[in-house]
């Protein structure tokens, strides 16, 4: 775990409510500075082809929303800086207009199949899609760009797995081919028809 994300999210509050409901509570660590993905934590975001990210409202009320694209549309830029662009959808803007207020966002990604799931703080920036964002495809409206201030690998206790259709079609591949065999040598075993 991110010594910075712990110590972003232990607060006197969290302390209490484990003090109350364990009789202790954890030791808050040092500010370490921002956090910075290594090599496991890009390769995990490459794979994602959905994540959750959430924002505040201007009266602090909590928006999440999901984003999905094919793999790798979460895009690591660098050890603190991810990107992905944003398409055409239902034309409301919350997540962007929420940033123009309070830069803030927190991303959730899952691997549902391996029951992982990583957390990441940041501060979000919303870019025209017109040459400021090059790594982008020509058809965004606009490309978010979030600088990472701290991340967390979750524990994977109580994560369903669940599996996309691609993922299954992959496990029934083999599945399949052996069935065809088995039932290419039992066409040849069938005595022939009188």
């Amino acid at each position: 775990m991110s010594q910075q994300y712990l110590h972003r999210h232990l607060s006197a509050a969290v302390l209490e409510a484990q003090r109350l409901a364990y009789g202790h509570h954890q030791t808050v660590p040092a500010a370490s500075g921002p956090d910075r993905l290594g090599a496991k934590e890009s390769t995990f975001i490459a794979a994602r082809d959905s994540f959750y990210i959430a924002s505040l409202t201007e009266s602090g009320a909590p928006y999440l929303q999901h984003r999905g694209g094919p793999p790798g549309f979460l895009q690591v830029l660098d050890p603190r800086t991810l990107t992905f662009a944003d398409f055409g959808g239902n034309r409301q803007l919350l997540t962007t207009g929420h940033l123009r207020r309070d830069p803030r966002v927190a991303l959730f990604l899952m691997d549902y199949p391996a029951r992982r799931r990583l957390k990441i703080d940041g501060t979000a920036e919303v870019l025209a899609a017109d040459g400021e964002a090059p790594e982008v495809a020509p058809e965004a409206e606009r490309v978010f760009r979030i600088h990472v201030e701290a991340f967390d690998w979750n524990c994977p206790q109580f994560i369903t797995p669940r599996y996309t259709a691609a993922e299954v079609e992959e496990q029934l591949r083999p599945l399949r081919q052996r069935i065809s065999e088995l039932e290419e040598a039992l066409e040849r075993l069938a005595p022939p028809p009188s």
